[in-house]
């Protein structure tokens, strides 16, 4: 059967590798592109020096298509708006903010505009500016969260847009796809299972700390300033978690998340870094290769839809 997604992007499996900020880097992108998926680049908060000097790390590591990830709220986002046209990316996922003023500048370029999205309202919003498929992501996720769960979200997006729709949040193996699939979705994102690759340059204490996580091991923090992040527990998190609920201060949030997600990548500080996953985390328990993780995937899929969507 054909697949919108895979169509769109000339890509094998329609999979796409979240992007996480301080993770998701040009080594990870391209094995998931080499995989047969669609490898991210996160910009983050990242001057564009930095993405520039990644999109050309991956385009010696793949000659396959790879994205970047652009968070919209970042100072350097209009910067990287243009540097993705000048550097001949192929496709540009989207969050915190609205990306309808750079549309036409990416369009002109040929890159293909997929913003995530955690409502029905944006998903219509992100059609009528011109996005060619959005990302319906659940607040089983991890990093940023809205409040729906993929399972209510992502059918109610596909009933309201007429774009591809890619499922993301709580997705970790074959039945996630299957499900994702048979919500109406044509693609899913993957995040914390890519954090378990070979490929992926997390401190070595980020990694077992995913791998070693149960299924209550995660938690919701800084609900409010606005912006939740759900995170596994630690020393960090219970402070945050407290200060939601008996003292709420955004300002003291802030304060304490301050590089919190570089000392959990970077430094792997177990107390103070913000270890960025979703609730998928308590089924993951090995490591794989980037592409041995989506063959394993899509092969559990197809044994249990009984026929290929992709």
């Amino acid at each position: 059967m054909s697949n919108k997604i895979c169509e769109l992007l000339g890509i094998k499996y329609p999979i796409f590798q979240g992007g996480m900020a301080w993770i998701a880097d040009s080594t990870l992108a391209a094995s998931v592109s080499e995989g047969g998926g669609l490898g991210i680049i996160a910009s983050g908060n990242a001057p564009a020096d930095y993405v520039r000097n990644e999109i050309r790390k991956a385009k010696e590591l793949t000659d396959k298509p790879f994205g970047v990830n652009i968070l919209l709220m970042s100072p350097y986002a209009e910067e990287i708006a243009k540097l993705v046209c000048e550097e001949g990316v192929k496709v540009v996922t989207t969050g915190a903010g609205n990306p309808g003023k750079y549309m036409d500048m990416w369009k002109q370029s040929g890159i293909k505009v997929i913003p995530v999205i955690p409502s029905v309202a944006l998903a219509k919003r992100m059609e009528r500016v011109g996005a060619d498929a959005v990302i319906a992501e659940g607040c089983e996720a991890g990093g940023h969260i809205g409040e729906l769960t993929t399972m209510v979200l992502v059918p109610q997006v596909v009933d309201a847009v007429k774009i591809p729709v890619v499922a993301a949040g709580g997705i970790g193996d074959g039945r996630g796809v299957a499900a994702a699939f048979m919500l109406g979705a044509c693609g899913v994102q993957l995040g914390t299972r890519f954090l378990t690759a070979y490929e992926c340059n997390i401190h070595r204490n980020y990694k077992d700390k995913v791998l070693k996580a149960k299924d209550t091991d995660s938690v919701v923090t800084g609900r409010c300033t606005g912006h939740p992040v759900r995170v596994l527990k630690n020393k960090l998190a219970k402070e945050l978690e407290a200060i939601d609920r008996y003292n709420p201060d955004p300002e003291k949030v802030e304060e304490l998340g301050v590089g919190s997600l570089r000392k959990a990548v970077i430094d792997g500080d177990l107390d103070n870094g913000s270890f960025m996953a979703g609730q998928i985390a308590g089924l993951l328990h090995k490591e794989q290769s980037s592409k041995e993780i989506i063959e394993e995937i899509f092969k559990e899929a197809e044994e249990i839809m009984g026929k290929k969507f992709w």
